[in-house]
């Protein structure tokens, strides 16, 4: 992967077992479910090729989230592009953070408050 390309997409939802039933039917997925410290994490699979993750919403500890899927853009530098977001029109809904293993992430609203992920990856 490289700079601005699409690097990973999370469902976060509300009923992990009925999309994982949604997702095998309709786009022939399979699962690998990973303990994480407070919740499974599911990793959505072509083959042995990892394509996209499902997580339960509960997992986010904010209210009000409504079901959705999370694109993630791979940066170079996610602190250099946190420093730029507001001075493109946007804002940044959580500072960067580290997950062991995967990267550093940041998520962010566009100009227009169109919610991506930014990650430089581990």
């Amino acid at each position: 992967m490289a700079h601005g390309n699409i690097h990973w997409s999370e469902l976060m939802t509300n009923d992990v077992d009925a999309a994982k039933t949604f997702y095998s039917t309709t786009a022939g997925w399979e699962f690998d479910d990973v303990p994480m410290h407070n919740f499974t994490y599911t990793v959505c699979k072509v083959g042995e090729a990892p394509v996209a993750g499902i997580m339960p919403i509960a997992s986010m500890e904010q209210d009000g989230v409504s079901p959705h899927w999370m694109t993630y853009v791979e940066v170079s530098d996610v602190d250099a592009v946190v420093d730029k977001v507001e001075t493109s029109g946007g804002k940044v809904l959580t500072p960067p953070f580290d997950v062991p293993n995967v990267g550093r992430i940041a998520v962010l609203a566009d100009h227009d408050g169109a919610v991506v992920g930014m990650m430089t990856p581990a």
